[in-house]
């Protein structure tokens, strides 16, 4: 009986692992597909990889935006503290402007271009000052050191 019981244990197993059912479901130890593991591995990378580029840039929208603000009270608090401005051009041309504001930095001025806001001038300040007194008194070295034309330009 223990012969029989052992040769029917036998012939099953030989015939089960030779079925194509079985090998189909692979219940008797088939390894993986390598290819397809692979495409696995490299899709989980390429979502990674797609996952951090979209976090670099939404760090680089937040910096933006960051540096957006601070410019913006940056400016809000110059235009507080320096109500006087002493202008020493006018232009429509921004070019132009600039090589205004660069000539007197290079003289070793403070200059700021001001945009007037719904003008299409830009103002080049040589200086700024919160007292007006003292930009009556600046305004009269620059008109005659400097630039004759100089005004004095109130912000309000």
């Amino acid at each position: 009986m223990r012969h029989i019981v052992l040769i029917l244990v036998i012939i099953l197993l030989a015939s089960a692992s030779s079925c194509k059912y079985f090998k189909g479901k692979k219940l008797f130890g088939h390894k993986a597909d390598t290819m397809i593991v692979w495409r696995a591995r490299q899709d989980s990378l390429r979502v990674a990889d797609s996952l951090k580029l979209v976090r670099e840039q939404l760090q680089a929208i937040e910096n933006a935006r960051l540096d957006a603000i601070r410019v913006a009270e940056e400016k809000a608090a110059w235009e507080k503290k320096n109500k006087f401005s002493i202008i020493v051009g006018s232009f429509l041309t921004h070019d132009y402007a600039q090589k205004l504001a660069d000539a007197y930095r290079q003289k070793g001025f403070e200059t700021r271009i001001i945009k007037i806001g719904n003008s299409r001038f830009e103002l080049v300040s040589a200086e700024s000052t919160d007292n007006y007194r003292k930009a009556i008194s600046r305004l009269k070295f620059y008109q005659g050191n400097e630039e004759v034309d100089s005004w004095i330009y109130e912000k309000k």
